[in-house]
């Protein structure tokens, strides 16, 4: 079930209103219920793979914590094992076998193919796999007590606003949660409903709509002059930042709303001075996640310089394969990796630059080197990436002779001067909220100019937003 959908729009006032009025001692079994109605609007089958994950992991957990010595080890990494093996299966096994394929075609080995499976990705595979890996890899550290109820742990995976796409939470935040009763409080409902409309706001009028732009251009790259292609890498940068920052806000406010507390995922990332400082603010429950299991487990930084960097650029590198398997992601995630291993060693040769206005400056460098690595993750195939980049400086060009410039018949040119005000818009807003967000900022405001942004962009939403069902960039993870 889609946040932008009409389904939505009535499946959560009347699970938030059921949840009030039931006892607490039932509202477990209201949420799991309503968790599995929401994921089932998908793909109803699929349902069965995060069973067989919650059972597997549930049993794993009490294992764990009443195993002694080397046997606690052992039930945590046959729980890990199940886990990324259903990951495996579903979302990495074609990807495997197509290259093995390409290999054995390359040495002229034809008598064998790995066969593929036809097998379609569970939505939010990555996500709710990850969460699950936490809770044990947390019991297993004696961070949190293994979970009796059954229910509460399904719940735990299950929870519909995060389900699909995050954010990523840990046991130790969100499990006794569930056991606390909850009573409406305005303040959270309204604090709640804020940031879900911000959320609804940013993906259905900005990052769809930008989406009509970028859709075509990256699909048909030999099809667009170089302005176009540059015009096509800024809008999906913004586009996937609205379109995923828009489903977590809208997944941490519809929490809210009920008195759950969700992590934030975002942080006005692209105000970032530094690679290292964007992964502090983009995809919180993901960074944080790989930081704690896989890059602190590798050694961190407590090893040799060159094994440190090899931590670096190893943990970027899975990041990448995580997002997706493709080749695209993997180069995504490496150049990443590369971003944050040369500026350790730019700063340790010849310290940090120090120029007149250094940190507007950091913004926009930061800026442009995320958005290079954007196209890896946005373009079709490696070859279709390399080409867009290397037409970009010919945008330059385009731009001296802008008056025999023809952008593309085929796009929504008509939508541009409002795309182009929109991603200003979005910058003022979060220029104007500093270090706050945007609940509190709207909260601090007179009544009249709070309720006129609310109806400002309620109207906006249903005069301007694109309504199509169009799925959120991040359930294909």
């Amino acid at each position: 079930m889609l946040f932008n959908s009409l389904q939505f729009f009535l499946f959560f006032p009347i699970v938030t209103i059921l949840y009030f009025l039931l006892p607490h001692k039932f509202r477990w079994i209201h949420l799991l219920a309503a968790s599995c109605i929401f994921y089932i609007a998908f793909i109803p089958v699929y349902i069965f793979i995060l069973i067989f994950t919650i059972i597997i992991d549930y049993i794993a957990g009490i294992l764990i914590e009443n195993a002694k010595g080397k046997k606690r080890k052992q039930f945590l990494l046959l729980s890990i094992i199940a886990n990324v093996g259903v990951l495996v299966v579903f979302k990495y096994y074609n990807f495997f076998s197509d290259n093995i394929n390409h290999l054995l075609h390359a040495f002229h080995i034809s008598t064998f193919n790995v066969p593929l499976l036809g097998l379609i990705l569970p939505i939010g595979l990555s996500f709710h796999t990850f969460q699950a890996m936490s809770y044990t890899i947390e019991v297993y550290r004696g961070n949190q007590k293994a979970e009796r109820h059954f229910g509460i742990y399904a719940l735990y995976v299950m929870f519909y606003p995060q389900l699909v796409a995050g954010p990523i939470e840990r046991p130790q935040n969100l499990i006794h949660q569930f056991k606390e009763e909850h009573h409406f409080d305005y303040e959270n409902a309204a604090n709640g409903l804020r940031l879900m409309l911000w959320g609804m706001f940013k993906k259905v009028v900005i990052a769809d709509k930008l989406a009509l732009f970028v859709d075509p251009v990256f699909t048909h790259p030999s099809h667009y002059p170089s302005l176009t292609l540059l015009i096509a890498t800024l809008f999906f940068t913004f586009e996937i930042y609205c379109d995923f920052s828009g489903y977590s806000d809208i997944a941490i406010g519809a929490a809210r709303v009920m008195g759950f507390t969700l992590m934030k995922n975002f942080d006005k990332p692209y105000w970032s001075k530094s690679v290292a400082e964007f992964w502090k603010r983009w995809h919180i429950s993901l960074s944080t996640w790989f930081r704690d299991y896989l890059y602190i487990s590798l050694g961190g930084n407590r090893v040799s310089i060159p094994r440190w960097y090899f931590n670096l650029f190893i943990v970027f590198l899975v990041s990448g394969f995580w997002h997706g398997a493709n080749w695209t992601f993997i180069a995504w995630g490496a150049l990443h990796g590369f971003y944050l291993v040369f500026a350790i060693i730019r700063d340790k040769l010849i310290g940090p630059i120090r120029i007149p206005a250094r940190n507007f400056f950091n913004v926009i460098i930061t800026f442009i080197l995320v958005s290079i690595t954007w196209v890896f993750f946005r373009a079709n195939s490696i070859s279709d990436a390399f080409y867009i980049l290397k037409r970009l400086p010919g945008s330059i060009n385009d731009v001296i002779h802008l008056h025999s410039f023809r952008i593309g018949s085929s796009l929504p040119l008509d939508k541009m001067p409002a795309s182009i005000a929109l991603i200003i818009f979005l910058l003022l807003v979060e220029a104007i909220q500093g270090k706050t967000d945007i609940q509190t900022l709207l909260k601090k405001q007179p009544f009249y100019l709070r309720w006129g942004t609310y109806y400002i962009l309620i109207a906006g939403i249903l005069l301007f937003g694109e309504f199509g069902s169009r799925t959120f960039i991040y359930f294909q993870f």
